[in-house]
């Protein structure tokens, strides 16, 4: 009877499914994407840019030119010439009074871009606002009856389901390729180590010239922009990436209204939790964002997070692994309170304070010199003077000299900072030895340092 009732509960929610997607599934249960392309083809637009860059004159095919320029200029002076360098890209059309939008990278210092509807007008558009963080970017062109797209909700997608990217790859319009939905949340650090976008990856064919067009569902709604592919040749491999429509429309919502994002900041560095780590801090299994530094002043210091605090929970939302915090900070407004379950010395806490807005920072480091010591973790450190801590930014601490057996195998180096030693402030080689002297026998404990101006915590193990 048990068996019975649950086939029947299977079949009425298959039922529901298809229902739900009947225009675009065919009898025999696989999607039939035909009409689906056939409403939102006429919305996704072809984006085309030009940039003028000057460069250096460099040797050319003409030999009596390369002798006039060898005779008159130094090599590193040949005077510059002007060049035109072009991009594709795709996009697509949201609401009827003409924004466009597409990837940042698409039109990125472009001196001018052209947008082709499917009806073959072309159009000149103006960049309403862009965000480098996301990759996103609003345009607006001027024009009667656009077709526009149905937006939908990238939180509703599930791993697994039918997705279709119209767009134009290498140049060839209007191209059509789809697959499935492979995981969501994925983080792509940029090369300033940001991550605010949780992206969607899927199996969907994309290749340069895709960049900005729409991810579908079988509804035909967009859920995300295709913004992304992880290739070793430069084409399609089988791993593409989207940014989700929802966290989009957030950017789109500020680059209209003001032009510019703000973001969500609490000001500090994270790292992973991994195995040895989880076991130093006392948690039962590896997750969360460990806090390795909290920078001055800033809100997670003004609310009392601490080094050390692991960050579980933000706002309710669990946090798994360090990635996917910024994901939820930066998509809450400066100003606003936030909730953070954190775990201290094995503790679990709940802190609450005001997030404020995101902005550059950058970090420096150095030397200094005094005092050494040597241990039975092999690890030799010295003291730093009033100079030195000043120079490195830090209030305490002591450098490593040399490393050797665990505390080798630990990641630790020479020139490292010592700043905490099993959750102990090191503010002098005597503190360091007396906190070595208490460190418990056959377990993993955290060692926060400081390298290149970064700070970091280590698991350590120490010797039975």
């Amino acid at each position: 009877m048990t068996r019975l009732m649950l086939h029947a509960r299977t079949g009425a929610s298959l039922l529901a499914v298809l229902l739900l997607f009947a225009p675009f599934v065919r009898a025999d249960g696989l999607p039939d994407f035909t009409r689906l392309v056939e409403a939102n083809s006429p919305a996704v637009v072809n984006i085309s840019t030009e940039r003028k860059e000057v460069v250096r004159r460099g040797p050319s095919r003409n030999r009596d030119m390369d002798e006039f320029f060898r005779r008159f200029f130094p090599p590193d002076q040949y005077p510059p010439r002007e060049r035109e360098s072009r991009s594709l890209g795709s996009g697509f059309i949201i609401d009827k009074d003409g924004y466009v939008l597409t990837n940042y990278h698409v039109v990125e210092e472009a001196d001018s871009i052209k947008v082709r509807l499917s009806d073959r007008r072309e159009l000149d558009a103006e960049v309403v606002g862009s965000d480098r963080r996301s990759d996103l970017a609003l345009l607006r062109v001027k024009a009667e009856d656009l077709p526009v797209v149905k937006l939908g909700s990238s939180e509703k997608l599930k791993v697994g389901e039918w997705v279709l990217a119209i767009g134009s790859p290498f140049g060839f319009d209007y191209s059509v390729t789809a697959g499935i939905v492979s995981a969501k949340g994925r983080s792509l650090p940029t090369a300033q180590n940001e991550n605010y976008v949780p992206f969607i990856q899927t199996d969907v064919a994309i290749n340069p010239g895709n960049s900005g067009g729409p991810l579908f569902n079988l509804a035909g709604e967009v859920v995300g922009i295709n913004s992304q592919i992880y290739s070793n040749s430069g084409g399609f491999m089988g791993v593409s990436f989207s940014i989700p429509i929802d966290v989009a429309m957030e950017v789109v919502n500020q680059l209209r209204d003001s032009g510019h994002v703000s973001r969500g900041w609490l000001g500090v560095v994270i790292q992973e939790v991994n195995r040895d780590l989880a076991e130093s801090f006392g948690l039962d299994r590896p997750r969360g964002a460990l806090v390795s530094k909290v920078l001055d002043d800033s809100p997670a210091a003004k609310g009392g997070l601490m080094e050390g605090d692991i960050i579980t929970a933000f706002n309710g939302h669990a946090i798994e692994r360090s990635a996917e915090l910024p994901h939820y900070v930066g998509r809450v407004a400066a100003g606003a309170e936030a909730k953070l379950d954190v775990v201290r010395n094995g503790e679990r806490k709940v802190i609450k304070l005001k997030v404020g807005e995101l902005a550059d920072e950058s970090e420096t480091g150095g030397p200094g010199a005094g005092e050494a010591s040597q241990n039975a973790i092999g690890m030799s450190v010295e003291s730093l003077d009033e100079a030195a801590l000043e120079q490195l930014g830090i209030e305490h601490g002591v450098r490593v000299t040399g490393v050797a057996g665990v505390a080798e195998a630990a990641g630790i180096q020479p020139g490292d900072i010592i700043l905490r030693l099993n959750n102990v402030v090191i503010s002098s080689v005597k503190a360091f030895d007396e906190a070595v002297k208490n460190l418990p026998a056959g377990k993993s404990v955290p060692v926060l340092v400081q390298r290149n101006g970064s700070s970091v915590f280590l698991a350590l193990r120490v010797p039975e």
